[in-house]
């Protein structure tokens, strides 16, 4: 059965072939690329090791491939920068977290809306917290420029707030913005709900103040350069066909749903360690990640959620070691001194992968892994009731998002007692694959904030003053 996009498509290419200038659609299947400018942040778009990533990333890529065309991915170093290179008509759409606004949705074709954010105002716990708008007054404001925020505050400036004064960021990441409250060089923050939602993890001093106005919504720009009649309805009919098929939740799910889960003490606790514990054992851990062919951060962060990278670390129940080994494991695992950091690390190591490759072959990536980890914590058997009781539900079990509701059940006696292994505790599995999924984004966030490529330095930035350029010293 064709989906709504692919008779679009049907419907108005040939159309558009009997055209003497064709529109964005026909310029885009003629050319086999699709154009997208993105910012480049943990909540848009960025690069790991793995390559391309990112929530917005793979909303267009999955456009791409149903038009059966290439994606190429433009990055914007300010917001500024995405819109000049949808005036230029150099990229086709804008695919970067952007709220609709009033002067926006007037000048652009847009997208219907695909998400949700708030915009809140930030503060560092133990500071001063405004808690209304008049709270504000006075207070250093950062935002980032040529945002949907900093029109807002100006709206509110000139609409009974003049005591309201700000500084705008020219940057295209609101990570900036939250470093500044961190090193204390400014006393609040606008920034919109879903990226503080995924970045508080690096900065655990940091809260929510108040939302800020009213809820907007996220939507894609195009180019107001192009004939964008069809490539918008094509657009729209793919973001409904992603909403109808749960594929938007579950890519929401998959790149922010574990910012969520641990506390702000929690999340302080590591940050702290990761400074302070985490080198000492990261050249070893990423030794052991390669031999076993594991993404290091994942060893780490599972490292950190048994022992908090402590060597000697012993449970009341006689498991040890960095990886918590119990004494059985150990010995399958040929692990002689669990309390060696190098044995520990291997012994888990070689244990979860053994654990990931007995499950079915048809769960797949990201989720295989989860259930990996929930099966490392709650045991194999145990998993297997979690899935049959996700399936019992209408839940799809080979679905960490499935499974995650189920596992809590195993601890209800209306429950446990209908499956094979009965009671087990499950919210505890739940909770330990979703703290290792929010220690393993911070270390991979650090990384990223780490090497985040810089914007391009203009020409004139290397002539003399005298010249119209910067002063050389100052570079």
């Amino acid at each position: 059965m064709l989906n709504l996009l692919s008779l679009l498509l049907l419907t108005t290419l040939p159309l558009l072939a009997g055209c003497e200038q064709k529109d964005s659609l026909a310029q885009i299947m003629d050319s086999g690329r699709l154009t997208v400018v993105s910012r480049n942040s943990p909540t848009t778009w960025y690069v790991d090791k793995n390559g391309p990533t990112g929530f917005e990333y793979a909303l267009a890529s999955r456009f791409a491939a149903q038009l059966g065309v290439e994606l190429v991915l433009e990055p914007a170093f300010s917001l500024e920068d995405i819109f000049i290179q949808l005036d230029r008509g150099d990229a086709h759409v804008a695919a970067a977290g952007l709220a609709l606004t009033e002067e926006g949705g007037s000048r652009y074709p847009h997208s219907e809306p695909y998400y949700h954010l708030l915009p809140q105002v930030i503060y560092v716990a133990g500071t001063y917290r405004p808690r209304r708008l008049e709270d504000l007054a006075d207070m250093s404001i950062v935002v980032l420029a040529g945002s949907s925020h900093s029109r807002y505050l100006q709206h509110l400036q000139d609409n009974g707030y003049p005591q309201l004064s700000w500084t705008e960021v020219p940057e295209v990441d609101s990570m900036d913005l939250l470093e500044r409250l961190n090193q204390g060089t400014a006393e609040l923050a606008i920034v919109s709900s879903n990226e503080f939602e995924v970045q508080q993890r690096l900065y655990p001093r940091l809260k929510v103040a108040f939302d800020l106005g009213a809820r907007q919504d996220m939507v894609w720009y195009l180019s107001p350069e192009r004939d964008n009649t069809r490539l918008l309805e094509a657009i729209n009919a793919f973001l409904e066909e992603q909403r109808e098929k749960g594929e938007l939740d579950a890519l929401r799910e998959e790149h922010f749903g574990h910012s969520r889960i641990i506390s702000r003490i929690g999340s302080h606790t590591f940050t702290r360690n990761m400074r302070r514990t985490l080198p000492q054992w990261e050249k070893l851990i990423r030794k052991v990640a390669s031999e076993y062919q594991m993404d290091w951060h994942l060893l780490a962060a599972i490292a950190y959620q048994e022992s908090h990278w402590n060597p000697r670390a012993e449970s009341p129940t006689g498991v040890r070691g960095m990886m918590m080994l119990t004494l059985p494991t150990a010995k399958e695992m040929n692990v002689r001194d669990r309390t060696d950091p190098g044995q520990s690390l291997r012994g888990g190591a070689r244990y979860f992968k053994q654990i990931k490759r007995r499950l079915p072959d048809d769960i797949y990536e990201p989720d295989r892994t989860y259930l990996a980890l929930a099966a490392y914590n709650i045991g194999r058997g145990h998993l297997e009731d979690a899935r049959v009781l996700t399936q019992r539900r209408g839940g799809d079990p080979h679905l960490w998002s499935d499974v995650m509701e189920a596992l809590p059940l195993l601890q209800n006696s209306k429950y446990y007692r209908t499956v094979k292994r009965g009671y087990a505790r499950g919210k505890e599995a739940v909770s330990y694959v979703q703290n290792i999924r929010h220690y393993r984004g911070i270390l991979e966030w650090q990384d990223i904030a780490k090497n985040q490529p810089l914007p391009p330095v203009k020409p004139e930035q290397y002539l003399p003053a005298a010249l119209g350029g910067a002063n050389l010293r100052a570079l």
